[in-house]
């Protein structure tokens, strides 16, 4: 088990690597504009620049890429090459623990520092979204297989295919013009920090179910799915015969089993909520990563881009080893076979 885990955790960085590589190479490509600012914190990046190996000053015969003056100071810079700017964001990645400064969002401010300051916001998020999704897609799912075509079954599928058709952003949509601005009871907005706590728990209404919506669907439908087909096999009906209730089977044997490829799912659709919240940040100004990597995008913050595509890597990929891990923790028939 210690080898294969080692020899994943080696293809996981490897794999980062390469993303993030081809990620900042494509980056750098894309036209640079002057940040905004006063001209002491612009002389003050531009020279951060040159000590982090992106820009150099150049000579009175070469062509800068940028000149402007402040008082009777000229200043000029030049671009170093791309792959120059690649090796010096490595080194300092390395050396340093140094992924460059904000060009836009913050002027100066270290990217990491930005995105660790974000990152609690879209944690406290997702993580309430699951743990509300989880219980209540398992009672749906368990609730619809033990009453297989029957009405409880039929309405909770009928459900199921409404809610997971609908993404959060547009369920958002629908629950802040319905619940926000025409009856009034929940906030418009994400409240601030310094609002009081009723407020800011009131805040997660709205994101938080439009997050669990689709995934309470999506564990319900699978839930139903497997302890269903679980619920008709020969295994079970054995364990009837030999005097076991209904309740006593599905609890000790049905449920077990079903839950062997849905445990893996919690981590999953955690991710997937993760990914899925970029656009609902944005939409209800929820200060994460999701809302910041939309904004750093568009304002062509490359040094935040990049340790935004670095948390949402480094999560995905982690959450991808303990999937695999968590089959052999919930079956150990996978561990006996790795063995062997």
């Amino acid at each position: 088990m210690w080898r294969y885990v080692l020899k994943r955790l080696v293809l996981m960085l490897f794999t980062a690597f390469i993303i993030l590589s081809l990620t900042f190479i494509l980056m750098k490509l894309i036209p640079f504009e002057r940040p905004p600012g006063n001209n002491d914190a612009i002389l003050r990046f531009y020279n951060n620049q040159v000590r982090l190996g992106y820009m150099y000053i150049p000579g009175e015969r070469e062509t800068p890429d940028i000149a402007f003056s402040i008082g009777t100071n000229n200043y000029r810079f030049s671009h170093l090459p791309v792959m120059t700017q690649y090796f010096s964001w490595l080194k300092g990645i390395f050396t340093e623990w140094n992924w460059g400064l904000s060009t836009r969002i913050v002027l100066n401010e270290p990217a990491m520092d930005i995105i660790m300051s974000r990152l609690p916001y879209s944690l406290r998020l997702n993580l309430v979204a699951v743990f509300i999704a989880v219980p209540l897609g398992f009672i749906l799912g368990i609730t619809a297989a033990l009453n297989k075509n029957k009405a409880p079954d039929h309405i909770i599928s009928t459900g199921v295919m409404v809610f997971i058709s609908i993404p959060s952003f547009v369920m958002i949509t629908f629950l802040l013009i319905i619940f926000a601005y025409g009856l009034k009871w929940l906030p418009t907005q994400w409240p601030s920090d310094g609002a009081p706590l009723d407020i800011r728990a009131m805040g997660f209404i709205l994101p938080v179910a439009s997050l669990s919506f689709g995934s309470i669907a999506g564990f319900a439908r699978y839930t139903r799915a497997e302890l269903s087909e679980i619920m008709s096999s020969e295994f079970l009906l054995l364990a009837r015969t030999k005097g076991l209730t209904k309740t006593q089977a599905v609890v000790r044997h049905a449920l077990r089993n079903s839950l062997v490829p849905i445990i893996p799912m919690i981590i999953g659709e955690f991710v997937g909520l993760l990914g899925g919240s970029l656009i609902l940040e944005n939409l209800y100004g929820i200060p994460g990563i999701g809302n910041l990597f939309i904004t750093a995008i568009t304002q062509k913050d490359y040094s935040v881009v990049m340790v935004d595509m670095a948390v949402y890597t480094i999560i995905g990929l982690f959450a991808t080893l303990l999937v695999d891990l968590s089959y052999g923790i919930v079956d150990p028939r996978i561990r006996m076979g790795a063995r062997k």
